[in-house]
């Protein structure tokens, strides 16, 4: 196989050199439509001998002639580049490529459009600037490289960093300034993709002026430290396009409060409503912390409460036929060997959907979820109601096993099937990091940074119209 791509390279540098010398005179006896001597060999061979030769070498051999040009500008040829050679899944490259390209506000209807080219899709996405990623969560912030597997590290998220009583400047300043330490690069250097968790959550002018402020903070901030350009998301918009899709409803399950978003075309239906619960993970952890103490379970940190709760716990299916059956599960913590968990392993996910066994006076998850499909359906913002059918979960807590199977059943349970027929709810599809992940799938779209980012320039002159 070596001799036989050494031989098509020989061939491609031999004709080239005729083309040079034939261009500048008669080129008659030159067959642009012929392969010369690889013409006996069967296409997909040849496309396997492209294969091999890896992207650079097929983009050269593009330069010969039409023949060859033709053979290389195969889509399937920078398809299988594309999945093979790129950190990101090719489900995710090619929804982004054809749903989110455009930047945003995305489109709101389907137009025709020219057929993707995926070698210039390709040679783009190679050339794109790498760029920071930090996801500040509503609990712990995870932050890295755009073209990782996966966040290099945690933090503090920025809205708990540093003392809570200085002005929000000096705090984000601080927090974006000790990412960059972690991380060792320069800031002028990068594009950095920041994901904002929801907060100031209705549609009032006092909320609308708030979210304002966070985001003139947030950019004032970056570009003061010298970041040449900046995307700001929201976190649940971001899970979406983690989940390859630009509408529906994203559950996300925070460190303090469960936030409902109903989100259409990319953006935030704040005028439908967004439903919060005041239950999130560290109401999970103290739960769960209650029971093994009313059970004689000692332990030492509420950190090993945490990772029982994130190895052992999970969501019953039918709450009190799981009584009946033996739940007993071991786990070693660290530095605090095995602890055996029975009953507590569901009693724990079950204050979602009960929440006064918490003590909290607040409905029930799936009901949260029911009234916001229930306000989509009736606002009729689209002729067609399949938008809203996708639940998308986010958040580590959102991670229980069971969780996503149960929240669809009571959901069917609640619904009118009229309003049901359809829906689907979709777990995590990253897990604890699956906001990060979306905005690693817009930091390597073949049109980043320009149609998603805005520089300093652009923030001092428009003050603004920013990507939330």
């Amino acid at each position: 196989m070596a001799t036989l791509l050494k031989k098509v390279w020989e061939s491609v540098s031999t004709r080239s050199v005729l083309s040079l010398e034939m261009s500048s005179s008669d080129h008659r006896g030159f067959d642009e439509s012929s392969l010369g001597e690889f013409d006996r060999i069967p296409m997909d061979i040849l496309m396997n001998i492209l294969k091999l030769s890896g992207p650079k070498s097929a983009a050269k051999m593009g330069i010969l002639c039409k023949s060859w040009r033709s053979l290389v500008s195969d889509n399937g040829l920078w398809v299988y580049f594309l999945q093979n050679q790129l950190v990101e899944p090719w489900d995710s490259i090619l929804f982004g490529e054809t749903k989110l390209a455009l930047g945003y506000p995305l489109e709101s209807f389907s137009r025709q459009v020219m057929p993707l080219s995926f070698m210039e899709v390709y040679s783009k996405r190679v050339a794109v600037p790498g760029s920071v990623i930090i996801d500040g969560g509503s609990g712990y912030c995870k932050f890295g490289w755009s073209k990782y597997d996966c966040p290099s590290g945690r933090s503090a998220t920025f809205l708990e960093f540093g003392n809570i009583e200085s002005p929000m400047y000096s705090r984000l300043r601080h927090f974006f300034a000790t990412i960059y330490g972690r991380m060792r690069v320069k800031m002028s250097h990068h594009p950095v993709v920041v994901s904002v968790p929801l907060c100031h959550y209705d549609d009032t002018e006092s909320a609308k002026a708030s979210r304002q402020q966070l985001k003139e903070a947030i950019h004032s901030v970056l570009f003061d430290m010298n970041v040449p350009s900046v995307c700001a998301v929201n976190q649940a918009t971001l899970a979406l396009y983690a989940a390859r899709r630009t509408s529906g409803i994203v559950v996300n399950i925070g460190f303090q409060v469960t936030s409902i978003v109903p989100i259409l075309h990319g953006k935030v239906m704040r005028k439908v409503g967004v439903e919060v619960v005041g239950l999130g993970a560290l109401k999970l952890t103290g739960h769960l912390r209650e029971l093994m103490q009313q059970n004689n379970i000692r332990f030492e940190s509420m950190y090993t409460v945490r990772a029982l709760k994130e190895n052992l716990c999970y969501v019953a299916q039918d709450y009190e036929a799981e009584f009946s059956k033996d739940t007993r599960a071991s786990y070693e913590a660290n530095g605090e060997g095995w602890f055996t968990l029975s009953k507590e392993r569901f009693q724990t996910g079950e204050i979602l959907f009960r929440p006064s066994m918490a003590g909290v006076r607040a409905m029930g998850l799936h009901e949260a979820v029911a009234l916001c499909v229930d306000h989509c359906h009736a606002a009729e913002l689209t002729c067609d109601d399949s938008w809203f059918k996708t639940v998308v979960l986010s958040g580590g807590s959102a991670c229980l096993p069971g969780f996503a199977e149960r929240l669809q059943k009571e959901l069917y349970g609640l619904l009118p099937s009229s309003i049901s027929n359809g829906l689907r709810v979709i777990p995590p599809p990253y897990g604890a990091d699956t906001a990060w992940f979306g905005a690693r799938l817009i930091s390597n779209l073949s049109t980043f940074p320009d149609h998603w980012c805005i520089t300093k320039k652009q923030f001092r002159k428009s003050k603004l119209n920013l990507i939330w």
